[in-house]
């Protein structure tokens, strides 16, 4: 896990605008590459407000970019958050997600003196939900059509995490 630079812009525009790994995101693929300077800038701007983290997964054998992990909408008074993560289709069913997951949720836990953090995933997107419960989430529920992306109605599996049932 590290922090995006500006030299990231190509590697996090070819994730976003790729269908196949966006076919279960809550928004559309994109289609301009300016888009990457934005996400860019509000990757700083969560940081700098404190209101979460977006950071870069890199592959530790060779430094090759894999995709990102964040936890945003810190609470400290509820002492929650939320934690997302987005992989390159390549990087798929090696347990990047799942290990890169884990890092961010051992320091979130440790240094932010979390209680509880959720996540949110497509009910059409099993792999990400088996991410989740390897980590010790526990499906808490389902939003019935509350998505609506191109087109397309889809259900969410909203899962938690209390620090007491959080598995190191």
């Amino acid at each position: 896990l590290r922090p995006f630079a500006d030299a990231d812009r190509e590697a996090i525009y070819a994730l976003q605008s790729d269908a196949r790994v966006l076919r279960y995101w809550d928004s559309p693929p994109w289609t301009d590459p300016a888009r990457a300077d934005r996400f860019l800038a509000t990757c700083r701007t969560m940081a700098e407000e404190g209101t979460g983290v977006r950071l870069a997964v890199d592959r530790a054998a060779d430094d090759v970019f894999l995709g990102w992990c964040t936890l945003h909408d810190w609470n400290p008074t509820f002492r929650s958050a939320s934690m997302g993560y987005c992989f390159t289709e390549s990087s798929w069913g090696h347990g990047y997600a799942t290990e890169a997951a884990n890092a961010l949720l051992e320091w979130a836990y440790g240094s932010l003196d979390l209680n509880r953090v959720h996540a949110e995933v497509d009910t059409r997107n099993p792999a990400s939900a088996r991410v989740l419960e390897k980590l010790g989430f526990v499906l808490e529920g389902t939003q019935r059509e509350d998505c609506i992306v191109a087109g397309v109605v889809s259900d969410t599996w909203v899962y938690g995490l209390l620090r007491r049932d959080r598995v190191p």
